[in-house]
């Protein structure tokens, strides 16, 4: 969160003092939806999704937070139980903040708190978008869009395969869809040569394809 960058240096030695530095395996969760967190948790390494449960008992990803992001800052600022919950999807390493050393800048520190509501309102945005692609867009073009967003945002390996893999039931999940569904539209993407996989290893093949999907071409 870049915010933190507003924090004077007596602010950020404070939260440096006080931290705690925590390792997360793989499938551990961080925090669950409904708890009320005693600080906020800023990611060091590896990668964890973001989730809601909804009426019918399914898990929505909302987004998947990487290195430099920061977990559970909306319900500590605001005082309430998370709407959220996160679950390590690889080995992580995270920092604690206790909530006390993050309310006290935002009292004394009007640039801080400036680009707290900042980050916030782009979140907001996110949101906002994410409802949009779920009313709007097909399953077909919801898959193609993820699939393009995490080769862009977190690469491949050597061999071409998307670097964070993730099980097709967290696709399913991310896509907003039934895994039944997203499996049977991943092996038509698969017949039309736009992916290939291994195993739940998935390499895009023909990314101008997937992008014409995403904008309904």
């Amino acid at each position: 969160m870049n915010s933190f960058k507003a924090l004077k240096k007596e602010e950020l030695k404070q939260m440096a003092d006080h931290k705690e530095t925590r390792v997360i395996k793989k499938g551990e969760v961080i925090f669950n939806e409904g708890e009320r967190l005693g600080g906020v948790f800023c990611v060091r390494n590896g990668v964890s999704k973001l989730s809601k449960m909804s009426d019918n008992g399914r898990d929505q990803i909302v987004k998947l937070a990487t290195k430099g992001e920061v977990l559970g800052h909306r319900s500590v600022i605001s005082s309430e139980a998370t709407n959220l919950s996160a679950t390590a999807l690889e080995d992580m390493e995270v920092c604690f903040i206790p909530k006390i050393h993050i309310e006290q800048p935002l009292q004394t520190n009007p640039v801080f708190t400036n680009a707290v509501l900042k980050h916030m309102a782009q979140e907001l945005k996110f949101a906002d978008d994410v409802i949009v692609n779920m009313a709007q867009k097909s399953v077909r073009q919801r898959l193609a869009e993820v699939l393009m967003y995490l080769e862009d945002n977190f690469g491949v390996d050597h061999e071409g395969y998307l670097f964070l893999q993730l099980s097709r039931a967290d696709v399913a999940d991310v896509v907003g869809t039934a895994t039944e569904l997203l499996i049977r539209t991943l092996t038509k993407f698969k017949k039309e040569g736009l992916v290939s996989t291994t195993g739940k290893r998935i390499k895009i093949e023909d990314k101008k394809a997937l992008y014409n999907i995403v904008e309904g071409m």
